[in-house]
C-alpha cells in the first residue's frame, strides 16, 4: 500500500522546519542543509491508534511507521490540505479493515484451537471409555469363563457324588438280598443284613431320591422278609426302614402293602410282646393308611382292632397312642371301615377320652366321620353318656376347633332322628347353643343356629300333632339365620316341660 508523506515549508504553510542534525555546515539559505520531515498531526494520531490496538498486526504497523518516519529526500511537493485529509481518511479506513481482518483471523484461530482442544478431549474421553469398556468386557469374559468352569466342575462333582451314592445303595441292597446259609438257632440272619437294614433306614430318612432308588433296586421284599425273624433288632430295623421308604412316596406305600407287609406286621404285633415293636408297627400303619388306595386293605385286614388295642394299652407311650388315633382317623375316612371301628365298644372308649386336650380334637374328628353312616350314628346314640359329654364340649370356649367339630356331630344327628333331638334337649343343649351363637366362632355360630332351627321345627311339629311322639326324619329348613332370640321362649318351655 502506497503511503503518502508530506511536510510543510515554514514560509507557505506555517509548519516548522527542522535542520538536519547530520548536516555538514551552517550555510545559509539554499546550501547543503538537510531538512527533517515535520511531525504532522496525522503521524501523531497514527501513534495513538497504534498504542490503542494493543498489538494487533503490530508488525505491519511498525513497518508502516518506519516508512512514514523516514524522510524522503526528493519530496518537496506541496499537496493541498483537502487531499491530505482524504488520503488520511482512506489510510485510516484501510488500516481499520486490516485490523478487522486480523481480529477475524484471531477469532477464527481461537475457535479452531478450541475445536481442536474439544476434539482432543472428546477423542481422549472416547478412547478412555473404549479402553474401559474393553477392560470391563475382558473382565466379564474372564468371570463368565470362570463361572462356566466352576459350574462344570460343580456338575462333575455332583455327578461323581451321585455315582458314588448309587454304588453305595447298590451294595446295601445286595447285602439285603444275600441269602445266608448258616443261620443261627434263634432265627437271626447275618449281621450283614442287619447293617444293611440300618443303612436303608439312614439313607431313606431325609433323602427322597434315595427312597426312589432303593425301592427300584428291590429293597422292599427283603425288608418285609426280615419281619419273619424272631430277633427284635431285626424286626425293628426292618420296620423303620420300611417306614422311611414310604415317607412322602405313594408308590412305595402302595408297593409295601401289595408285597404283603400288612399281614406280616399284624402277625408280628400279635406274637410279639415288645412295646417297641408295637410302636413301630403302629407308625407303619399310620404312614400306609394315608394313601386312599390302602385304606380299605388295611381296614379289612384286622389292623383296626390292633390299633384300638394299642390305644387302650397302658404300656404304650403317648406317641404310640397319638399315632394309633391318627391311623384310626385315616381309616375312618373310608365309610367301609366304620363298621370295624364301632365294634368292641370303641365309641364309649373314645368318648371317655374327651377332656384330655392332647387327644380330644382327634377323637372329635373320628366321631365326625363316624356320624356319616347310619351304623355310626346308631352307635353314638346307643352310648348312654354320649350327648351329655358332647354337649359339655360346647362350653369349651378356649377350644374353638373342638366346638366347631362337636357342633357338626350334633347338627348331623339332630337332622337325622327325632330321638336324638329329644336326648339333646334333655341333656340341656339349649343354653349351650344360645351362648355359642353369640360367643362362638363364625362356623360354630352357623352350625349352632341350624341345630336350634331344627329343634324349633320339631317343637312346631309336636304342637301340630297334638303332642304325640313320632319317629322319623323331620323335614324342615336346614339353614337358619345366625340368631337365637326367636327360639329362646320355645326351647326353654320345652326344657321346663320335660
Amino acid at each position: 500500500m502506497a503511503k503518502l508523506f508530506h511536510h510543510r515549508s515554514h514560509s507557505s504553510v506555517g509548519g516548522s522546519l527542522v535542520a538536519d542534525r547530520h548536516g555538514g555546515g551552517g550555510g545559509g539559505g539554499g546550501g547543503g542543509g538537510k531538512l527533517w520531515s515535520a511531525f504532522s498531526g496525522v503521524a501523531f494520531r497514527r501513534k495513538i491508534l497504534d498504542s490503542m490496538r494493543c498489538g494487533i498486526s503490530r508488525h505491519r504497523y511498525e513497518v508502516d511507521s518506519d516508512i512514514d518516519e523516514q524522510p524522503h529526500p526528493q519530496q518537496k511537493k506541496i499537496v493541498p490540505e483537502k487531499e491530505i485529509v482524504a488520503e488520511e481518511v482512506e489510510v485510516i479506513l484501510k488500516r481499520k479493515e486490516i485490523a478487522e481482518e486480523d481480529v477475524v483471523i484471531i477469532k477464527s484461530g481461537s475457535e479452531t484451537l478450541s475445536d481442536i482442544l474439544n476434539l482432543s478431549q472428546t477423542t481422549t474421553a472416547t478412547a478412555t471409555t473404549t479402553t474401559s469398556s474393553e477392560i470391563v468386557s475382558e473382565e466379564e469374559k474372564v468371570v463368565e469363563q470362570e463361572k462356566t468352569v466352576t459350574e462344570t466342575e460343580t456338575e462333575e462333582v455332583e455327578a461323581i457324588k451321585k455315582v458314588r451314592v448309587f454304588e453305595e445303595l447298590q451294595n446295601v441292597v445286595k447285602k439285603l438280598q444275600s441269602v445266608v446259609e448258616d443261620e443261627l438257632e434263634d432265627g437271626l440272619k447275618s449281621k450283614q443284613q442287619l447293617e444293611a437294614a440300618l443303612d436303608v433306614r439312614r439313607y431313606a430318612k431325609d433323602d427322597s431320591e434315595a427312597r426312589i432308588t432303593l425301592a427300584m433296586l428291590g429293597s422292599i421284599p427283603p425288608l418285609i422278609g426280615m419281619l419273619d425273624s424272631t430277633n427284635h433288632d431285626f424286626q425293628i430295623a426292618s420296620l423303620y426302614a420300611l417306614l422311611n421308604l414310604g415317607i412322602g412316596n405313594d408308590m412305595n406305600k402302595s408297593a409295601i402293602v401289595k408285597a404283603g407287609a400288612v399281614h406280616k406286621m399284624l402277625s408280628l404285633g400279635e406274637s410279639s410282646g415288645n412295646p417297641l415293636v408295637s410302636e413301630a408297627i403302629v407308625a407303619n400303619f399310620l404312614g400306609l393308611s394315608a394313601l386312599d388306595s390302602n385304606k380299605q386293605v388295611i381296614g379289612t385286614s384286622g389292623a383296626i382292632p390292633f390299633l384300638v388295642k394299642t390305644l387302650r394299652s397302658l404300656e404304650c407311650s403317648s406317641q404310640a397312642k397319638q399315632d394309633s388315633l391318627r391311623a384310626i382317623y385315616n381309616l375312618s375316612i373310608s365309610p367301609s371301615n366304620i363298621s370295624e371301628i364301632i365294634e368292641n365298644d370303641f365309641i364309649d372308649f373314645i368318648l371317655n377320652l374327651l377332656g384330655d386336650m392332647e387327644v380330644s380334637e382327634r377323637v372329635l374328628s373320628i366321631l365326625s366321620n363316624v356320624v356319616s353312616t347310619p351304623e355310626g350314628r346308631k352307635a353314638i346314640s346307643n352310648s348312654s353318656d354320649s350327648f351329655p359329654i358332647l354337649i359339655d364340649v360346647l362350653n369349651w370356649t378356649d377350644e374353638p376347633g373342638c366346638q366347631e367339630k362337636v357342633t357338626y356331630i350334633l347338627m348331623v344327628m339332630a337332622h337325622k332322628a327325632y330321638g336324638d333331638r329329644q336326648a339333646m334337649i334333655e341333656a340341656g343343649i339349649a343354653s349351650s347353643l344360645l351362648e355359642l351363637t353369640l360367643l362362638g366362632s363364625t362356623l360354630a355360630q352357623k352350625r349352632a343356629s341350624r341345630i336350634l332351627e331344627c329343634l324349633r321345627v320339631d317343637k312346631r311339629k309336636q304342637i301340630s300333632d297334638g303332642g304325640n311322639n313320632y319317629s322319623g326324619v323331620v323335614v324342615g329348613a336346614v339353614s337358619a339365620p345366625i340368631c337365637a332370640y326367636h327360639f329362646d321362649d320355645g326351647i326353654i318351655s320345652t326344657v321346663n316341660q320335660n
